[in-house]
């Protein structure tokens, strides 16, 4: 490149272009795990920048996605290879179900030996993580790089949101590049104002309806109003069937409880129902397979969705594509009727310490804890004692997985703690679930987050027994896992620990978890249900 008066001018490099890119757009912390083929993106790395180091990819991943919901921006990865990417696919496939906003880039070897498929080569690096990313490439020019890593951001960034991948040869790093400008995109879906106009009116003539909320009330900040509009219909509310976010005060009055994921079941608890007027939600998320009608006989339904696909799955009522904040909305543009306001749900009798039990363990925390700390939760067979008595009464204080896979929890929490350093973060896990990704808490060490990893220890994979007794199984190979001990692998990794057998020291170990600055894991063996 040369000026009009024939003096060169050095363009930079792709790395150059890169990291401006990444700073103009705000991605200064980068979740990793380098590999050879990583390096040289790192060759003077900017000291306005951070590297997040993870021990294994599927932990830096979760990590990375914990932080991308708590700060609700996407979060920058760097894996290494075929092999980094294939360790954290069962994170990104998490990360695709929690429509979390990450920006992936992989190494890939020098691009003059890629035709010989040497050591550490991708082989088709854009195909191996579809279909759980929303776009991935490998450039045809290394000049190409700095573009692709942009719309990676812009794609990742509108919604739904998602995962995006960028596989990058090794020697591209060092090209020459011209900058690229950030850009403004814009990330929002405005619903239909003819279908959100026909939802408000059949809203307001039901004569019995209902909500359920769903995760996108969380990602599109519609909290508020989404308690305006229950209030002002005077309408039963319930949690969407295994959500990954809390979307409605748990202790409110209208607070009707928890769908599961039975379609039986749904239909039964909204019975009653008129009209079922599902927000940010899929329609339904089931676990079991059942047979029946979708909805109650007679009822209508409204869908809104940020997710189109789930729009055209979805097997009953009108589906309206719309972020929830816009198109709550405007659902709150139409008069409601008067109404009588429903039964109240009936609070969950006290529980006794008479035996170290999930149920005792969550029924004290929630009187120890304080109401906007960050719960982050992976423990399968201890979720309905969490929501019988641990409710979540501020928003965006509840994380959970929303692909039924393990390995999340640990990992996330440690990226909400950074997103959200404020805020004490307290992580339930199952004892299967901690082992998935444990690593994990080498990390909060190393960085000293405060958090409370409270493992709810039953042993083993009690979930799987429990599920098995549906199909008739009462005894299944392969759940026991008694013999670990937490506190020595939490002190290995740099944490304090404590363990839990007798209900009398519950509250004093809780209490020093829940210290404000406090790094540490409670090993609680409780009694399995």
């Amino acid at each position: 490149m040369s000026k009009a008066d024939g003096k060169s001018v050095n363009p930079g490099t792709v790395r150059d272009a890169a990291f401006k890119l990444f700073r103009d757009v705000g991605l200064t912390t980068i979740f990793g795990n380098p590999g050879s083929t990583e390096l040289p993106m790192f060759r003077g790395f900017p000291k306005d920048f951070r590297y997040v180091l993870g021990l294994q990819e599927s932990v830096v991943v979760g990590m990375a996605d914990g932080h991308a919901q708590a700060s609700k921006h996407a979060a920058l990865i760097n894996l290494h290879s075929a092999v980094g990417v294939g360790h954290a696919m069962g994170s990104i496939f998490t990360a695709y179900k929690n429509q979390t906003p990450l920006v992936i880039t992989a190494g890939q070897q020098a691009r003059s030996i890629l035709p010989y498929e040497p050591f550490l080569y991708s082989e088709q690096a854009a195909n191996l993580p579809k279909p759980y990313v929303k776009w991935s490439c490998e450039p045809a020019r290394a000049e190409d790089v700095p573009h692709a890593l942009a719309r990676a951001y812009y794609t990742a960034m509108q919604s739904p949101r998602g995962p995006t991948l960028v596989s990058v040869p090794i020697d591209d790093w060092d090209r020459p590049c011209e900058p690229l400008a950030a850009r403004e995109v814009s990330q929002l879906t405005v619903g239909d104002p003819a279908l959100l106009a026909k939802a408000a009116a059949m809203l307001s003539a039901a004569q019995h309806p209902v909500i359920v909320v769903g995760p996108s009330i969380a990602r599109d900040d519609a909290w508020a109003e989404t308690i305006e509009l229950a209030e002002r219909h005077q309408t039963p509310v319930w949690a969407s069937p295994r959500s990954p976010r809390n979307a409605f005060p748990e202790d409110h009055r209208l607070f009707a409880g928890f769908l599961p994921p039975d379609r039986a079941q749904i239909c039964a608890r909204l019975a009653q129902a008129d009209l079922i007027l599902v927000l940010g939600a899929p329609v339904f998320t089931y676990h079991v397979e059942g047979q029946g009608p979708h909805a109650p006989p007679g009822a209508s339904l409204i869908h809104l969705t940020d997710e189109p696909g789930s729009a055209t799955w979805a097997p009953v009522g009108l589906s309206i594509v719309t972020h929830l904040k816009h198109g709550i909305g405007a659902l709150l543009k139409t008069p409601a009727p008067d109404r009588s306001p429903p039964v109240a749900r009936p609070h969950a009798k006290a529980v006794t310490g008479l035996t170290l039990t999930d149920a005792f363990v969550m029924s004290r925390l929630a009187a120890l804890r304080d109401r906007h700390s960050i719960i982050v939760e992976e423990a399968p067979s201890s979720r309905g004692a969490l929501t019988d008595y641990l409710p979540m009464l501020e928003p965006d204080t509840f994380h959970t997985c929303a692909s039924g896979g393990l390995g999340h929890g640990l990992a996330a929490a440690v990226g909400v703690a950074l997103a959200k350093p404020t805020q004490k973060v307290i992580a339930i896990l199952g004892d299967g679930s901690a082992m998935y990704a444990i690593q994990a808490l080498w990390t909060a060490a190393e960085l000293k987050l405060p958090i409370a990893f409270l493992i709810i220890n039953n042993g083993g994979y009690q979930a799987l027994n429990e599920f098995g007794r549906l199909f008739d199984i009462q005894e299944l190979q392969g759940t026991s896992i008694d013999h670990l001990d937490f506190c020595a692998l939490a002190n290995g990794h740099g944490v304090t620990a404590r363990r839990v057998d007798r209900p009398e020291d519950l509250d004093s170990a809780l209490t020093a978890a829940l210290t404000p600055n406090a790094l540490m894991l409670i090993d609680i063996r409780v009694v399995p249900a």
